[in-house]
């Protein structure tokens, strides 16, 4: 069933574990994520980013291919469907009009005072339809959706400021990137802990690819209720494609070499799952 986020997130910050946010791109991913969570009888967030928004048809077309899903394949899991960095308020609201149950506005990229005002609009919109509202305090850093930042990390004063806004929950940019890692991951436990003590909301971790398991605990231990994968199912589905690929070079089948990457998708929302999950 669609759920909004509260219920799951306020449940991982007071059990010291965290939901994952894995991030959809078609109808396969999906299908894969919600069949393996199912399987293993865990909640999920799926996120949806503007543009795998656009590519999959619309936000309409994405409610009904999840709504869909679950029907279908007889998934009895809480199931969140997510706008992931929704750039503004009008995307924000036409998701919500849509049936998403959750959306993240980020306009971290303004001056917190702009921040805390576009935020607000948001929540209080969103909050009529029982939907759930992430934002960001600070720059997260790397590549997503072809969008390059630099990283400049929340102050607790900042993340402060925000939750004035009425946000269920928050991702301060602590040290992580979107994308892969040039170097090793930085993150800012110190902050991050001091933020968990001063706010009640679950806390987000953006960029959860490449970061090694201790400090993907640490940072639960810190607050962080929600951790978002994409581009490790995306390295995970690439292998699994080229390999089949240059097995079968004779295979056009369409739905054969876009399955050629389940299996690798499979054991990588699996084991993030144990991971983030303590199992």
């Amino acid at each position: 069933m669609l759920v909004n986020s509260r219920e799951m997130l306020m449940d991982a910050k007071m059990k010291k574990y965290a939901i994952p946010q894995f991030n959809i791109n078609n109808l396969e991913w999906a299908k894969n994520i919600l069949e393996k969570c199912q399987e293993m009888n865990l909640p999920v967030i799926l996120g949806v980013s503007e543009g795998a928004l656009k590519y999959m048809g619309g936000p309409n077309t994405v409610v009904s291919m999840v709504k869909g899903l679950i029907k279908d394949l007889n998934i009895t899991i809480p199931v969140c469907l997510h706008l992931d960095h929704g750039q503004s308020f009008e995307m924000c609201k036409k998701v919500i009009d849509a049936g998403f149950t959750s959306v993240m506005i980020d306009a971290s990229k303004y001056p917190i005072e702009q921040n805390l005002e576009i935020t607000k609009q948001v929540v209080d919109y969103a909050h009529q339809f029982n939907v759930t509202v992430e934002s960001e305090v600070g720059h997260i850093g790397g590549t997503e959706d072809n969008i390059t930042a630099t990283s400049n990390n929340a102050t607790l004063e900042d993340c402060l400021e925000i939750s004035k806004s009425g946000i269920d929950s928050l991702a301060p940019a602590l040290g992580s990137v979107h994308g892969l890692y040039k170097g090793d991951p930085n993150l800012d436990f110190e902050t991050m802990q001091k933020i968990n003590e001063a706010l009640p909301i679950p806390l987000v971790l953006h960029g959860g690819t490449g970061i090694p398991e201790a400090d993907i605990k640490r940072a639960i231990s810190c607050g962080i209720s929600k951790i978002n994968i994409n581009t490790e199912l995306q390295i995970a589905w690439h292998d699994g494609v080229v390999e089949f690929i240059k097995n079968s070079p004779e295979q056009y089948d369409p739905r054969k070499v876009i399955g050629g990457g389940k299996a690798n998708m499979l054991k990588a929302i699996e084991d993030k799952n144990k991971m983030f999950f303590g199992l």
